[in-house]
């Protein structure tokens, strides 16, 4: 019987020729990841269960974005703790002010993550890593502190749903619509606890930004992983990261077992919105700019969509206009790097000069942290990944998901709009 991508690239991990779909498996770890919020509470499992070192010191990544720079007291405690660990044992991928990211950003950018590896990570995106065609989940503390010790995790290995991907985006759709799209399709659950497998001639016109957005929102579809079939696109991408480390491309065999396949023509797929309270609440954007739905805040930035490309996109809609009058834009790039580029390539005088915030890297907003919190009755646009009850501030504000070319519009005319209602 055949495997998927991720069959093989655990069956590798696992030291097994062959596994299947429900089989439970024991695989070594190319890295473990942990933030600010999750790796406090896996560095006290790790204590408590007496370990006294770390399997690999280079395997190990800390990231300190969600509450960074410290919104209060609580939150410096938490990075306190980690800093230390992060001393005691000589963790060398520890990122904090100044040099961190958002850590779905950061790690890619650094090349901690190549195609093949094993990822675990104490939060729910680490699925993100799946563009670069790395088998990566998100996981508990406690598995996060048994990785830190042993380099090990288990499995039950994931059925699959192969996405076969056809078409060329239409201008103005990117990955953030198509995710939104295959979510509004298959809903919150889909794909629960299964592979989201990508693949098809379609691929060619997805950019690796397109790529971390869809994959990163995975889990949005109840996914164990999303991974992309790797491609000159992807190999492209790794020339300046890969550091020379050698790394494995997997293809899914012809006879690959699938739980379902789903065809997807992506040229038909139009600007897409998720409405409150799930992201399976999706209208296409001329249905949503029919709601007249009026708005107090754009958030364009997350380890979803804070890249380059996203504010370049973001940029290309604000350029020469303002933001509508009492609506709130703050734009958070994703990476000290990216922060950098934007800078130099001038897309922060076009965000300052329409009336835009810019914010130093961190998840902020996106978990109801800081940078932008919602009051009762609030309304925003923002390009993260969840408009779950609260999820930016008060139970009784509204998330609506978009894309930046959305999000930057919609900045413009205070409503949700797309982009070609004020192109001219």
């Amino acid at each position: 019987m055949g495997m998927t991508m991720t069959q093989k690239i655990l069956a590798r991990h696992a030291g097994k020729e062959q596994v299947a779909a429900g089989e439970l498996i024991h695989v070594k770890l190319d890295m473990v990841l942990g933030n600010d919020i999750t790796s406090p509470v896996a560095i006290h499992e790790f204590e408590k269960a007496g370990f006294q070192k770390v399997f690999d010191r280079d395997k190990i990544s800390l990231v300190m974005d969600h509450f960074v720079p410290n919104k209060d007291i609580k939150a410096a405690e938490q990075c306190k703790t980690v800093r230390e660990f992060a001393d005691r044992y000589h963790i060398t991928n520890y990122y904090d002010v100044g040099e961190m990211g958002i850590e779905h950003a950061l790690l890619p950018e650094k090349g901690l993550v190549i195609p093949g590896d094993v990822v675990i990570g104490a939060d729910s995106h680490t699925c993100t890593y799946g563009a670069l065609g790395a088998f990566s989940t998100g996981v508990g503390s406690t598995d996060m502190a048994y990785g830190m010790a042993a380099g090990e995790a288990w499995f039950k290995v994931p059925e699959a749903i192969k996405f076969e991907l056809t078409g060329k985006p239409k201008p103005w759709v990117s990955g953030k619509d198509i995710i939104l799209h295959i979510i509004g399709l298959i809903g919150v659950d889909g794909a629960l606890y299964q592979s989201m497998e990508f693949t098809g001639e379609g691929l060619r016109y997805l950019s690796m930004d397109d790529r971390f957005t869809i994959a990163n929102m995975a889990i949005e579809a109840g996914g164990k992983n999303g991974i992309f079939e790797v491609d000159e696109i992807t190999l492209d991408y790794l020339k300046d990261r890969a550091k020379g480390r050698e790394y494995k491309t997997y293809q899914a065999d012809e006879d690959a077992v699938y739980q379902r396949v789903i065809s997807l023509d992506l040229s038909k797929i139009e600007p897409t919105v998720s409405f409150p309270h799930l992201p399976e609440n999706t209208k296409t954007i001329t249905e949503a700019e029919q709601e007249k739905v009026k708005i107090d805040q754009v958030v364009i930035g997350s380890c979803t969509n804070g890249r380059l490309e996203d504010l370049r996109i973001a940029a290309k809609v604000l350029k020469g206009k303002k933001a509508a009058k009492g609506v709130r834009v703050i734009i958070i790039p994703a990476t000290q790097e990216i922060y950098r580029k934007a800078m130099e390539e001038g897309l922060f005088t076009i965000f300052l000069d329409a009336g835009c915030a810019i914010s130093t890297p961190t998840c902020g907003p996106c978990l109801g942290g800081y940078m932008g919190i919602l009051a009762a009755g609030e309304r925003a646009v923002a390009t993260t990944n969840r408009n779950f009850v609260g999820r930016m501030g008060h139970t009784a504000s509204e998330v609506y998901l978009a894309s930046p070319a959305v999000a930057a519009a919609s900045a413009v005319t205070g409503y949700i709009t797309g982009p070609e209602s004020i192109e001219g």
